[in-house]
Formats: structure tokens, sequence, C-alpha cells
């Protein structure tokens, strides 16, 4: 050893000596390398350690079940394995080599080799391992050690439900997170909303990442685990598009080890679910409507029940297959998924084919190589416009089919009574509508480490999406009948490129730890269309080249963006107690005017685990204890991609000597910024008798410049112009506790998460109390963004059976409140209520015995009101006799006499004075608390499947929306939660309002897991 170190002196001073010369900088670090290498060798020898020889053991779980594809790796070595299907492993060590045993949801166990030849290892469930390593930002760090707040879901947690949607999957997951089915529509996806709404009219959907690049696909099926970023400290490396949240989605990827194939089949039936709402039949509407007009007994001859015709029974399948392994150089994952879901309105379905191809290898001992493949064919069949509302309107007195089976057609039916004289079913014969869509998203990711502690990352994504969407409707149709046959084609092209370049530096000092990130990141979109439309096709030929004319010309346009960004950031930490974290985003965007296109964000956190503290260490019940806080800033863009431009409208509208001509259509507003966000948070996390964690988090988010398309007055010759305006404050507290309640044989588990959201607006520009005056949710000054803002209410008149309503004046500074039976006198003002909840939440209990299992999982939303404005319709007093009516709810009573205290107005033929009019009598509570999942399943025995070479299989019964408990008089309380809030007037998307809602599905499914 002595005459190594002297060689070693000697190199030392050949390499200072050169470095006087001016040697290149290559010299310097190929000698600090082969220092560092020479010593370690040394150091190896001098410890008498370096013959290396077989160690065998067997991992396996706490109830003694071999674990496959647990990881068996030399301790600060990248060398190790996998252990084979009864959980065996064979590695070649030295005695002073420390092997380290681990597997995903288990705590990691290390073992000193010594002088033993067989190694046999129990691994204990860990359910939150502080140690687990979380996606965060552009990086990735211990749970311990995160000064934001983070929630992590497991891909395990989020297969309960079957749904191919991430939306769906995190409904009651994670506290602040509120996702909102609006629609049993499988093509429509959910919306979730983070820590409430912060924006008028940008976008309030959080950015999603995919694989540590912004954007991307997945499927359900191959998530590995779902990372959502709710702080500044954690969102902030995002800049612009943080200012909603990040959900950062990671795919699985392959292990060292023997090849594992994975095989799952699930397969159920799905029936609508209706709550607390249903429709009269015959003789229910006839006794309604003989209280106001003459009805002829003869309507009683038909009973059709129009909402069981249009709904049926709808399959369900997911099937999935996928192979991974691989060696120390190398790793796979490769899967194949289909998945089908039938709606259960006739006509609509869902199908996905998704192939996915993750590849890692090590070119080199410093050169890294990610090749990462995602593609999805979509097919979706949407039903025809006006199935779902005839379902709702549709008279029980027509009937749905001839005589002889047939449908009937309402335009020529005899005596039909329905206003809209249609029978949608006829229509399904001929009309349809249908996209597909073709999804390709390429990775190429290369890490190199330059030196010691220094790697470069350069991250690179290509997607390509072509979609093409026909609907064609029917000469033997009531849609297609005014135009002799219609078909309408639009096919769609579109390219996203990013390139994401880092350089990244991790280094100990002794107990000082820092790691310093910078980034470099571009991201281009082009998207081009095309429409085509033809009218006058003969019956059945729904192919352009028969048509004989066009509805309206040709059209097509062409739409982009361009992202820039540049960031720094540096995480400290002490002796692995103290955190600091900040960072710096530079950024650009092209959607924004000439005058501020870029934006500067900043982010700041800090944390310390006080269990780590002397003084800590006699308090026992603490298990863990951390304090956090964080403040930073974050943008929002997400607004069109030209809102700052001035554009013009060209077509043949505006025709100039037989030429399409060009008008002004958009004010340019070159001051046009980024609305900008402040979040403050103060968490805390602690675990107490090491079977009971907590977190904690306390957070302020404070919009300002809000990007809002401000009205203009005619004489302008503009509509609109976007505009900066005003601000919001969202305050809010967020609590998850997760309880192992019970850990010996039987098993019991408990998560609970709820979290608590208030949205103000604090100020308005140029003096405005309102963004939307006309509007029932307004954005006023002072209130909560989405407090509802019409009429009240005020029961009905004993005496007559009239509506009435309140009136507010003031009468010698006084105050005073009378009430009108005069729709046009009724005072509009703010309810007192707000469309968004006062809390929301989840609860999971997962109980295990051996190989059975059962879990149940509750979501709950409290506090927000829903208008039910489907009542306007079917709950109507008389005024649209034509159409049918809502049985009324538990509780509900019509006048028919004077003196009668009742909740219904009197039905009068042609309406009762604008009883269905606007107002807060459609307001209903819309809070509820729904079993969203439970689920029983049977692990078999390694006895029972190792003979057949099966390394796990389980079997399970599952059940989707099995319960909902809700006072809502309609078919379903969920409504959409996270748009604007201002009311767009398309059916079903208006924010906290129930129109024609298409009923989710209650879902009965059973599977299959296979492992080999």
């Amino acid at each position: 050893m002595i005459k190594d170190y002297s060689r070693q002196k000697t190199r030392l001073k050949t390499f200072s000596a050169e470095h006087k010369t001016g040697k290149p900088l290559t010299l310097l670090l190929t000698t600090v390398c082969m220092c560092f290498l020479t010593l370690t060798s040394i150091t190896v020898r001098a410890q008498g350690g370096s013959d290396k020889h077989p160690v065998n053991g067997t991992v396996v779980d706490e109830t003694n079940q071999p674990i496959t594809g647990a990881t068996v790796r030399i301790k600060h070595s990248p060398n190790g394995v996998g252990t084979n299907i009864n959980g065996k492993f064979t590695i070649n060590v030295a005695n002073t080599d420390t092997l380290q045993f681990s597997y995903v949801g288990y705590i990691s166990v290390d073992r000193v080799v010594g002088n033993r030849r067989i190694i046999d290892v129990a691994l204990k469930s860990n359910t939150k391992n502080l140690n687990d390593v979380v996606v965060v930002g552009y990086s990735s760090k211990k749970a311990s050690q995160l000064s934001s707040s983070v929630s992590v879901v497991s891909g395990d947690k989020l297969r309960d439900v079957t749904s191919n949607d991430v939306a769906s999957l995190l409904q009651g997951k994670a506290s602040g997170v509120v996702v909102s089915s609006a629609s049993g529509d499988p093509t429509k996806p959910a919306g979730i909303l983070i820590r409430g709404s912060s924006s008028i009219s940008a976008s309030t959907s959080p950015l999603i990442v995919v694989d540590g690049n912004i954007g991307g696909t997945y499927n359900a099926s191959d998530i590995e685990s779902v990372t959502l970023l709710k702080d500044a400290a954690a969102t902030g490396l995002y800049g612009s598009r943080a200012a909603n949240g990040v959900i950062i989605i990671t795919t699985k990827q392959g292990k060292p080890g023997q090849t594992r194939i994975d095989v799952s089949s699930v397969v159920g039936l799905s029936t609508k679910t209706t709550g607390n709402f249903h429709l009269m039949d015959s003789q229910q509407l006839y006794n309604y409507q003989k209280t106001f007009e003459t009805v002829s007994p003869s309507v009683l001859n038909n009973n059709t029940n129009w909402f069981d015709v249009a709904f049926r029974r709808g399959v369900t399948q997911n099937q999935t297959i996928s192979v991974s392994g691989g060696t120390d150089k190398t790793q796979y994952y490769i899967s194949a998924n289909y998945y089908d879901q039938q709606g259960t309105l006739i006509d609509n379905n869902y199908r996905n084919y998704n192939i996915r191809a993750n590849i890692t290898t090590k070119l080199s001992d410093k050169l890294k190589l990610s090749v990462l493949l995602n593609t999805i064919d979509n097919q979706s069949t949407y039903p025809t416009d006006t199935l779902l509302r005839d379902a709702y309107l549709n008279l029980p007195y027509d009937p749905a089919f001839n005589a002889n089976g047939t449908p009937t057609d309402g335009r020529t039916y005899p005596g039909w009574q329905g206003r809209d004289k249609e029978n949608p079913l006829q229509g399904l014969q001929y009309d349809f509508s249908n996209s597909r869509s073709l999804t390709t998203d390429g990775d190429v990711n290369l890490e190199y480490s330059i030196v010691n502690h220094l790697t470069f990352g350069t991250y690179n994504r290509a997607t390509l999406l072509n979609d093409t969407y026909t609907q064609y409707y029917d000469a033997r149709t009531k849609n297609g009948a005014a135009t002799s046959g219609a078909l309408y084609i639009q096919n769609d092209y579109s390219n996203t490129l990013l390139t994401s370049n880092r350089l990244h530096y991790d280094n100990s000092f002794g107990e000082n730890n820092l790691s310093v990130l910078a980034v470099g990141e571009i991201q281009t979109y082009n998207f081009n269309n095309s429409l085509l439309n033809g009218k006058g096709l003969p019956p059945g030929s729904p192919v352009m080249s028969t048509a004989t004319g066009v509805i309206s010309n040709p059209s097509g346009e062409t739409d982009g963006y361009n992202f820039g960004k540049y960031l720094g950031q540096a995480d400290y930490n002490y002796a692995g107690k103290y955190f600091a974290v900040g960072s710096f985003v530079h950024e650009y965007s092209s959607r924004f005017g000439s005058s501020n296109p870029s934006g500067n964000f900043f982010q700041a956190g800090a944390s310390w685990i006080l269990t780590k503290e002397n003084f800590m260490q006699d308090i026992k019940p603490i298990s863990f204890l951390k304090l956090r806080a964080s403040y930073g800033t974050t943008g929002n863009a997400e607004i069109g991609n030209y809102a700052a431009l001035g554009l013009y409208t060209i077509n043949q509208s505006a025709n100039y000597g037989g030429l399409a001509g060009a008008y002004p259509s958009q004010k340019a507003n070159p001051n046009l910024t980024w609305e900008k966000i402040k979040t403050a948070d103060i968490g805390l996390d602690f675990g107490l008798f090491k079977r009971i964690d907590v977190n904690f988090d306390v957070y302020q988010k404070t919009s300002s410049a809000l990007l809002f398309n401000v009205p203009l007055p005619a004489t302008s010759g503009y509509s609109f112009e976007y505009e900066n305006v005003g601000s919001v404050r969202n305050r809010g507290l967020e609590i998850n506790v997760t309880s192992r309640n019970l850990i010996g044989a039987f098993k019991w588990e408990t998560n609970f998460n709820i979290a608590f959201n208030r949205s103000d607006v604090l100020s308005l520009n140029q003096g405005s109390t309102m963004v939307n005056p006309g509007g029932d949710l307004p954005v006023a000054l002072g209130h909560d963004i989405n407090d509802w803002y019409m009429p009240i209410w005020a029961g009905v008149n004993p005496a007559n059976g009239a509506p009435q309503w309140e009136v507010l004046s003031t009468l010698n500074g006084k105050s005073t409140e009378t009430v009108t039976s005069s729709y046009a006198a009724a005072t509009r003002q703010f309810t007192g209520n707000s469309a968004s909840p006062k809390f929301t939440g989840g609860i999971t209990n997962t109980f295990s015995y051996k190989g059975f299992s059962l879990s149940t999982f509750f979501n709950f939303v409290y506090g927000n009101e829903v208008y039910n404005d489907s009542r306007f319709y079917f709950d109507n007093d008389g005024l649209y006799n034509s159409y049918n009516a809502m049985v009324p709810a538990s509780g509900w009573t019509r006048w028919e006499k004077p003196g009668d205290i009742a909740t219904e107005p009197k039905a009068v033929l042609g309406g009762n004075n604008n009883s269905n009019a606007l107002s807060s009598r459609y307001l209903e509570n819309g809070s509820y608390l729904r079993l969203r999942n439970a689920t029983l399943g049977y692990q078999l025995p390694q006895s029972w499947i190792s003979s057949l070479k099966i390394r796990s299989a389980r079997i399970f019964l599952s059940g989707d929306n099995l319960l909902t408990f809700t006072k809502f008089s309609g078919v379903d309380p969920d409504v959409s939660l996270n748009s604007s809030g201002i009311t767009q007037g398309t059916y079903g998307s208006n924010q906290g309002t129930s129109i024609f809602t298409y009923p989710i599905s209650r879902t009965i499914l059973l599977g299959i897991n296979v492992g080999f």
C-alpha cells in the first residue's frame, strides 16, 4: 500500500507541473478521476476484501410468501440482481460488501455480507416510506426532504376504479384536488381543480407532465405513480403553466433481473344511475296535466319510458399485457392495452388501443440513453345531438316502436303528442357521429456524467396527432331532412416539439449536501385542419363524392405557439434535517403582447425535521415531525394563442367584387401579459407511534392581472378585447391522514383526506364591481368567485298559488324587503350560496387477511349549491305541456287551493308568471357522499400456482359508483367545478350547473391479474 501511495504522490506532482504549463482542462479532470479511482482501489485492497464469492438467499414478505422481482444490490454500486419466481437470488460479492434488499411498497433492508454464504431476508410492508423517491419538478428527491406541498398516489391505488382517464382515477385520492365527473359519457374526461379557481376566463386545469417532460400521453395501466405539485416551491419550475398545479405522471420502467410477464383482464357491466330523479309515466303525467288542461284519456294507450329506451347496459373491458426486465446495463418495459367502454347511452362508445415501450440502456459508464415510445389509437362514437335531450323531454304518451318493431317516426306518426315530434331511435338507424385519432409520443433522453457530481441531460419529445371527425345526417331522418342528407368531415393534424436541456450538480461536503439545477427549454406547437361539408347525399351514402352541393365553403385554419424558458435552482440540506430550496424562472410565450412577452418567477422553500434533533429523542410517541414553508410566484398563459394580436376574419360574408373580403374581428392589445400567482404555504408532517402519518397544509394563493375577454361597446367596432383585470385570492386548509389500525395477520389501513378552500375576488379594474353583471356567476368584488347572483325565490303565495320573489328597496335610508309575484320587479342579488364546495375529500379503508383483501373508497363534496337548470323544462308549472314532467322530490307539494302551504306554484297552462325563470328556486344542495369503489380480491397461494410457473395470481370483484347519498333532485350532483364561472350556455358545461346530465354508470367488474 505504501508503494502504491508513493506512486499516487508522483502522479499528483506530475499533474501540478503540467497544470502550471497550461495543459488543457481535460487533463485536470482525467487526473482527478484517476486519483479517486486509485485511492478507492488502495482502500479496498487494504481492507482485504477484494475477493468475490457467490451468496444465495431468499426474499419473502411478512406472510413468508416469496417476493418475485425484489432488487438485491451491492450498496454504493450499480451491481445488482432480481429475485426469481420463488424469491431466490444469487450474487457475487466481497466479504466487505453490504447488500441492500428493496421492493416497491416495502421497507428496504441492508445486510453486511461478512463470512456468510446464505442470506435470507423478510421485508416488511410500508405504505409511506420517507425514503421513497418522489418525482418533483425536473428532478427527484426523498419524501422526507421535501420542502413543498406534494401528494403522491401510487399506480396500485389508482386502479381500484376502472377508467383510462387519470382525472377520474384521482377523484378523492388527494387533498386539495377536486375532480368533477360532470358526465357519464366515456368520451369526455373529468375536470381537475387544484386549490380552487385562480382565474376568471383562462384555463383552470393543471399542467400534465409525463416522464419528466411537459405534455405527453399515457395509458392508465402503465402508470407507476402520480405526483401532484400544489405550492409554488414545487410547481414554480414550470413557470407560466404551473398556476393551476402540476400533475406528474411516471410510467413503469423495467428492473434488472428475470423477465416478468404480467397479464390483466377485466370485464364488467354498466348501468345508468338516476339518483333521486324520476320522470312521470303516462298515468302520473295524465293526472298532473288534468289539473290545468283537458287531456284525452286516449293518451294512456301508450306508456313509454324514454329514459330507459335511450339507455342500455354497457360492457366494459380492459385487457393488458406487459413484459419487463433487463440487466444492469439495459432495462425494458413493453406493454399493450385494449380498453373498450360502451356508454350507457345508445351508440356511445370509447375504444382505445395503446402500445408503450420504455427502454433504458447504459451506452458507457458515463452515458445513459432512454427511449420512450407511446402510441394511442382512439375510436369514439357519439350519440346524436338530440338523443339525451329527448330521453328527458319526450312524452310517455308517444310510442317508441311500431307494431312491427321498427322505430316510429314522430314526424309522420298519427297523433304524436310531443313538441319536437322526434323519436331519436329513428335517427339512430341512419345517422352517426364518430372520430378516430392516432397519437404518437417519442422521447429520446440522454444523460451524460461529465465529471463526478456533474451531469448533463437532454430530454427531447415529439408528439404527433392525426384526427378525423365525421358526422352524417341521413335524408330519411329529422336532422338530415332539411339538407336532403348532410356530411361533415374535419381532419386535424398537430405536432408538439420539446427539447429540455439540463445541467445538474449534486455533491456532499461533510454534513452539507448541495444540488444545483440549470435548465434551458423550448416548446413549439403547430396545428392545422380542414373542414368539408356536403348536402344532397342519397340515403345511406355517407360519402362526400355523392353530395350534390355544399352547406358552406370548405374551410380550415392554422394555429401554433412557442414557449421558451431558462431556470436555475439550488437545493441545500444540512445533516439531513435542515432543508432549503430556491429557484428562478424566466419564460417567454408567443401568446402575449409585444410589450410583455416574458415573465420572471421565483420560488423559495425550507423545512426542518425536528425528530432528528436531540431534544426530540425521548418523545417516543412522535416518530416523525417536520415543518415546511414555501413562497413563490407562478404564471398562467392558458388563453388563446393569438389573444394579444389584432385579427381579421376572411370569408364570403365580407364579399367584395365576388371575392372573399376581410374585416377586423379582434382588437390588438400589445400590453397583454401573464396572469401572476403568488402562493404561500405552511405545512406540518408528523407520524405517531409509527402507525399514523399526518400531513397538514395551510395556504394562500393570490392571482393578479387576471386574463379576461372584456366586452367593448358596439361603437368601437369590436366585440371584445383581452385584458389583464383584477385579482383573486384562494385560502385553504388541507389534511391527509394515513392510519395503520391493525398490523397483525389481519390488517386494516385507513387513508383520509379533506380540503377546505375559499376563493375571493379582491379587485377589478376601472372601478368595476362585477366582471359579468348579466351572468348568474358574475365574479364580483368582495365575493367568492363562484357566488350565485339571481332573483331570490320567496316561495308560493298561499292565497292564489302564484310564485313570489324578493324585492329589496331603500326608503329614508332604511333597507326593506318585500315580495312580489312579478318576475320583472324581483331584485337580482347575491343568494349567499356558492357553486364552490366548502370542503371536499375522500376516505379509503383497506382490510386484508392472508390472501383476502377488501377495500372501500368514498369521496365527498359538501357545501356547494348546484343550479338544476333541467327543471326549467320539466318542472315548469304548465309552461311546456308538450314535454314530460319530473316526479316531485320527497317533501315537495303542489298548490291546489287557497291556504295551501306548498313548495310548487299552481300549474297553469302556458306557465305561471315566469315561475320557471332564473331564480334561486332551482338552486339545490349539491353535497354528496359516494361509495366510489369497493373491491374484494383474493391472492392465490404460491403453493397452488408455483407448479404452473406462475409468479402471482389474483382475482377480484369490483364495483364503481355503487351508492350516492345526496339531497339533490337531479340525476347526479357531481357537476363541473373547474370552468371559468362565466356562463357559456352549453348543456352540461356550465360551472355549477346541471342540465340534461348524462348519468354516471354503476359498474360491476370481474378481473384477474397473473404474473409469470
